[in-house]
């Protein structure tokens, strides 16, 4: 029981923190002055790259699975920073439709939390943590079939684990 509760708080509060670490970096990135080469300063290095046809360029900064954040960092094809985004949204999980791919969920929402494969249903879940309240995670899921097409989208939470 004890153990459960401090993992509770422990959770609440990295929950609480990491975002605020991320906000004092976050303060130094200027859209519109602030380069790549400022911001990977700043940042470190992106999880994954995403180069367009016009020369701009999108990095990810995923702060799961501990976090309930992801950050896209959009960059002008002149090399300086356009915009920071935080993209687990419900905005943006209502974007993810039937159809789409895994790239293209990917980049909508950055990495996932967790990928599992069901293999009695012959498909694959993605999940993105979307907040820490009391005892309970609670996450937002993406189903795709073997294709790696998306089939469906749910939510679930989870008790914290705490033994």
């Amino acid at each position: 029981m004890l153990k459960r509760l401090f993992t509770g708080i422990l959770s609440g509060l990295l929950a609480a923190i990491l975002p605020g670490c991320d906000s004092v970096k976050l303060d130094k990135l200027k859209p519109g002055v602030t380069t790549m080469a400022q911001t990977r300063e700043i940042m470190g290095p992106p999880t994954m790259e995403w180069r367009d046809a016009d020369g701009s360029t999108t990095w990810e900064y995923p702060r799961t699975p501990g976090g309930i954040v992801n950050y896209m960092i959009d960059f002008s094809p002149d090399r300086i920073l356009r915009e920071v985004r935080q993209v687990l949204t419900e905005a943006n999980f209502a974007r993810v439709k039937e159809g789409m791919t895994r790239d293209q969920v990917r980049r909508l929402l950055g990495q996932p939390v967790s990928e599992q494969y069901f293999s009695l249903k012959n498909e694959y879940v993605w999940d993105w943590k979307t907040k820490t309240e009391a005892s309970y995670d609670y996450f937002f899921d993406v189903y795709f079939d073997e294709q790696g097409h998306v089939t469906r989208t749910g939510t679930h939470f989870k008790p914290i684990s705490g033994g």
